[in-house]
């Protein structure tokens, strides 16, 4: 659901040509995500170049998958996928060389949430190999000025997020809140910062995920296609 939801968000962002980096690309589903939905949206556009999608896993297996999923969904040319740590950016990437950066980073610090699972898993899910400030660090690095980041993140964690965007100069433009029902409180937040930008925060309405258990909103399904 993450990843789905921060393709959507991120694709109003896309532009034709766009470089775009995926930052703690795991299997490599949000970079996969966009491309296909813009090869869907845009295929009659045959004089606008397509956009090229890169992701950096630093678990080798985890690059592997992405980089045969990417294969597998003819998508070799248009998406690929580094095996790096994002702690050491420099050493993979030229710096302001992209006009997006996404990143699904881990939510947890410290002992929040649960930790008895398998390595590839607490390091998704919790701030072991990276931290929120190494994230935003790397984006800055990455991105081109006036590039933009799309993140998506956990609402408690909003103090430490607009903190270390601030810190690198990646300035909150455009916030949506995700709330699971309707009267429910937000689990999840979507964010577009960018690098250079000026102050002006937009917030859109909430999106909601239930009309009723188990059944998606319209906008939701929407988004599945």
């Amino acid at each position: 659901m993450d990843a789905v939801l921060l393709a959507a968000f991120a694709e109003q962002a896309l532009r034709p040509g766009s470089r775009v980096l995926d930052l703690c690309s795991g299997n490599g589903i949000i970079p996969i995500l966009m491309d296909a939905r813009w090869q869907d949206r845009h295929r009659e556009e045959q004089d606008a170049p397509d956009p090229v999608f890169s992701g950096i896993e630093i678990n080798s297996i985890c690059a592997d998958m992405a980089a045969r999923s990417a294969a597998g969904n003819e998508q070799t040319g248009r998406v690929h996928f580094i095996e790096g740590d994002l702690c050491r950016i420099r050493e993979l990437v030229k710096p302001a060389s992209f006009d997006l950066v996404t990143v699904n980073p881990p939510y947890m610090i410290g002992g929040h949430g649960l930790t008895g699972e398998n390595e590839a898993l607490t390091a998704a899910r919790h701030e072991v190999l990276c931290s929120l400030e190494d994230v935003c660090a790397a984006a800055a690095y990455a991105l081109r000025p006036q590039g933009r980041l799309c993140m998506v993140h956990r609402p408690f964690r909003l103090a430490d997020i607009f903190r270390n965007l601030n810190t690198y100069g990646l300035e909150p433009k455009r916030m949506r809140l995700v709330h699971p029902m309707e009267g429910r409180e937000p689990n999840m937040v979507l964010i577009e910062a960018v690098r250079g930008g000026r102050p002006r925060l937009a917030v859109e309405k909430p999106l909601v995920i239930y009309e009723r258990p188990g059944v998606y909103t319209e906008e939701v399904r929407s988004l599945y296609g």
